[in-house]
């Protein structure tokens, strides 16, 4: 169960003089626990990681690489998307293999509805930012999944939180934490199941939960684009990562070009994007 964010008042940690020393002491907490939640997942395992190329998925991918038997990285996008171009520039930093599944405009329809079925989901919402972990249940090799899902809730990464009060994120931070936990994991644990698979998510772990709810606002809070998630960029620096750290943060659904191609096979049927998804919806329902 994901608990309420303490308010920066309520630590006694965090002093303005403290600064960097306060971010660099709490991504040694989180670095802790999610180092501990990686080894207890993944240890002697043969691990597929859906890796967009950024900050979150090349985290856990590094660290389940000191544990697990194997690990295959697996991107999904459309051909000069965000986390294509990125993943096959940076894969090899993180020395591990890596593996593409490829989105175009003639695949994407047909994987929108073998989610539906599926899954049986029907938030075009959900199905468009699913589209990669989807695929990528579906197409590995390996029974065990590993995923970066769960941090931009903790750690302050989403662009809207960019600017809200405390208050505010607290509040909005913890509705997303607990939509991932129910709506998303029930998602994708049903794509799991068909498929003979298993997604882990360590940020979601019980002890980087609390690690990262243990943060104050004053810490985590996201000022610009820059800014945000800054306790994970100082982890992943510290573990020789600055490339990961450098990376900017794109949703799944843009970052893999899922977007543009709903909307362009959307355009071709004279349709909205959201018509185009409640079409297969109703259709794969029936």
């Amino acid at each position: 169960m994901y608990h309420q964010r303490i308010k920066t008042g309520d630590s006694g940690f965090y002093h303005p003089k403290q600064g960097y020393g306060a971010v660099v002491a709490h991504s040694e907490r989180v670095g802790k626990a999610l180092d501990s939640a990686v080894r207890n997942s993944v240890c002697g395992k043969d691990v597929a990681v859906a890796f967009s190329g950024g900050l979150d998925s090349g985290l856990v991918a590094a660290l389940a690489s000191k544990y697990a038997n194997s690990v295959v990285l697996y991107t999904v996008g459309s051909d000069g998307s965000y986390d294509m171009v990125n993943s096959e520039k940076d894969h090899s930093k993180l020395g591990l293999p890596w593996r593409r599944i490829r989105l175009h405009e003639g695949n994407i329809g047909i994987i929108l509805r073998e989610m539906v079925r599926v899954t049986r989901t029907t938030s075009p919402l959900t199905l468009s930012f699913e589209v990669p972990m989807f695929c990528v249940t579906k197409g590995s090799a390996e029974r065990t999944i590993l995923g970066g899902m769960g941090s931009d809730e903790l750690f302050a990464g989403y662009h809207k939180y960019i600017g809200m009060q405390e208050d505010e994120f607290l509040t909005k931070s913890a509705e997303d934490m607990e939509r991932l936990l129910t709506e998303v994991a029930e998602h994708e644990d049903r794509a799991a199941d068909f498929f003979g698979k298993v997604i882990l998510r360590p940020f979601t772990d019980p002890e980087v939960i609390k690690a990262a709810l243990s943060i104050p606002f004053s810490i985590l809070e996201p000022k610009d684009e820059g800014s945000r998630k800054s306790v994970l960029k100082e982890l992943a620096s510290d573990m020789g990562l600055d490339f990961l750290a450098a990376k900017s943060k794109k949703a799944a659904q843009y970052g893999s070009g899922t977007t543009d191609l709903i909307k362009a096979s959307a355009k071709r049927r004279g349709m909205t994007q959201s018509q185009y998804i409640s079409d297969i919806c109703s259709e794969e329902q029936y």
